[in-house]
């Protein structure tokens, strides 16, 4: 379990104006669904401060988190609240959030020593991300464990 996930609440996507709670929760529950997110059994909710609880339980550890993500990459999400369970045994990904700068060429050199694994970050964040060069400051991306067998030492 992840816990409280900052986020950066004037990043993101999709919500751009000031909503009222029970709008914002629908808007939201419509990006997973526009995503094709599986959210069968997650509930969200939201309070007036931006910040999202998102509970019950996925179909997989890798659901959980896109679904997280999703959720706090949408402008005006400050924070996302993780009580999902799920019975899958995979351990948590690592969080990046963009700086300036970043590639995913440069992400993934600092993950796993190589930038030629980028491919590996860009698969994990599908669907969110639709090109591996369209990613912004203030998003967070999932970067899935090492399980290569031989780590490169990073450079």
């Amino acid at each position: 379990m992840f816990g409280n996930i900052p986020f950066v609440k004037v990043a993101g996507r999709g919500i751009k104006q000031v909503l009222g709670v029970k709008e914002t929760k629908e808007k939201i529950e419509k990006e997973i669904d526009d995503l094709g997110l599986e959210k069968d059994g997650v509930e969200i909710d939201v309070d007036a401060d931006g910040k999202v609880k998102v509970a019950g339980k996925a179909s997989s550890q890798e659901a959980k988190e896109k679904i997280l993500l999703a959720v706090g990459n949408i402008f005006g999400v400050a924070e996302v609240k993780d009580d999902v369970e799920t019975e899958d045994e995979t351990e948590n990904s690592q969080l990046h959030t963009v700086v300036s700068g970043d590639t995913l060429w440069k992400i993934a050199k600092k993950y796993y020593g190589k930038g030629s694994r980028y491919p590996e970050i860009f698969e994990a964040n599908r669907p969110m991300l639709s090109h591996p060069d369209k990613i912004y400051v203030g998003q967070v991306l999932r970067i899935p464990a090492d399980n290569t067998e031989t780590k490169t030492a990073m450079v």
